[in-house]
């Protein structure tokens, strides 16, 4: 179950991460296959906020992960050994190792 709503004066505890994945061309579908099992087993963790899968419409080769975690601990819990060992199946299928970039939200979310 996911945890309650933040309020809005706890935002900073929040921890979001987008990670950039380019995979190789002839090796996008199963790139995207992977990364689907990944956000399925990802928004299983506790403290996981969400775990979105974009595709970049000029660029079908192109993703981009966007997570949040609850706070510190849940993120020091993740990733699971399971997770490792398929971002490991993916790594050789990528045209350039994977960016993540830590994020904080500045903005209030409208309710």
């Amino acid at each position: 179950m996911p945890p309650a709503p933040l309020p809005a004066s706890d935002k900073s505890a929040v921890r979001h991460l987008l990670v950039t994945i380019q995979s190789q061309p002839e090796h996008r579908s199963l790139v995207q296959q992977l990364l689907l099992e990944l956000v399925d087993m990802v928004r299983l963790e506790p403290g996981c906020l969400y775990y979105h899968l974009f595709q970049q419409a000029e660029d079908p080769a192109a993703f981009v992960l966007a997570a949040a975690w609850f706070n510190d601990e849940a993120v020091a819990a993740h990733p699971t050994p399971s997770q490792s060992q398929l971002v490991e199946r993916i790594r050789p299928l990528l045209a350039t190792p994977m960016q993540v970039l830590p994020i904080r939200r500045v903005s209030e979310n409208p309710a």
